[in-house]
C-alpha cells in the first residue's frame, strides 16, 4: 500500500524507467545491463519511500504517540518562540530515506494553530534547521495534555512538506496528518512537566511508540 502523495511520482517514474529500458533494448546499447539494474533498484527505492503500511494505532488518551517512524536525536529544554513563547521540552525525531514518511497526529484533539514557513534546506540534524528550514508548525489541544506543538521540517533532500491539519478541525490520534517527501525531521514541543517514555537514539514508530504518558 502506498501513500496518495506518491501516486504521481510512482506512475511518472515507472513510465520513464520502462521507456529507458525499452530504448536500451531497441538501440542495443552496449553494457546496458548495469543501467537496467540501476533503474530497477532506483524504482524499488521510490516504492519503498512512499509505502504506507497499515498499522494498529496504539490509541490512548493518556499517551502522546510518535508522529513518525525514525530515531530520537534530541531531548532537551528549549525556548519555543513561535507559539508558546516560553520553555518547552523538545523531542526531535530524525527520519532516514528508508523510514515510512507518513506524519500522524500524536494525540486526539482540536487543531488550534497550523502555519507553513518557507525556508532553507539545511541538513536535518543541523541545530538551526528547526527554525531556519522550510517547515510547518501545528498545535493540537486536548484536556489531557493541553497544547502540544509538532513541527514538520524539510532537510537537504526533502523539498515538499504536505500538511493536512486545519485550524478548528477535530483530529484523531494516529490519523494521517501529512507527509514529508524525501525527508527528514519532526520536532515535538511538550509541557515542561511531561513524563517522557523515550530516550536518545531510540527507534520509534509513528502511531505506535509512546513518547509520553500522562
Amino acid at each position: 500500500m502506498f501513500h496518495k502523495e506518491g501516486y504521481t511520482i510512482i506512475i511518472v517514474s515507472f513510465i520513464i524507467i520502462v521507456s529507458i529500458i525499452l530504448s536500451l533494448d531497441y538501440f542495443t546499447i552496449q553494457y546496458d545491463s548495469p543501467i537496467k539494474i540501476f533503474l530497477v533498484v532506483f524504482f524499488i527505492l521510490i516504492l519503498q519511500f512512499f509505502r504506507n503500511p497499515k498499522i494498529i494505532i496504539n490509541s490512548n488518551d493518556n499517551y502522546i504517540l510518535s508522529p513518525v517512524d525514525g530515531k530520537i536525536v534530541i531531548i532537551k529544554k528549549v525556548y519555543e518562540p513561535e507559539f508558546f513563547n516560553k520553555e518547552r521540552i523538545q523531542v526531535s525525531i530524525f527520519m532516514s530515506p528508508l523510514n515510512v514518511h507518513v506524519t500522524r497526529y500524536p494525540m486526539t484533539g482540536r487543531v488550534v494553530y497550523s502555519k507553513y514557513h518557507p525556508g532553507k534546506y539545511l541538513v536535518a540534524w543541523h541545530p538551526k534547521s528547526s527554525t531556519k528550514n522550510e517547515r510547518t508548525s501545528i498545535v493540537v489541544e486536548n484536556e489531557f495534555f493541553g497544547k502540544i506543538l509538532y513541527r514538520q521540517i524539510a532537510g537537504a533532500v526533502a523539498r515538499r512538506i504536505v500538511n493536512y491539519a486545519k485550524v478548528s478541525h477535530t483530529v484523531k490520534q494516529g490519523e494521517d496528518s501529512g507527509f514529508i517527501k524525501f525527508g527528514s525531521r519532526i520536532d515535538l514541543f511538550l509541557p515542561l512537566n511531561t513524563k517522557l517514555n523515550v530516550k536518545i537514539n531510540q527507534k520509534v514508530k509513528g502511531g505506535i511508540t509512546v513518547i509520553s504518558k500522562n
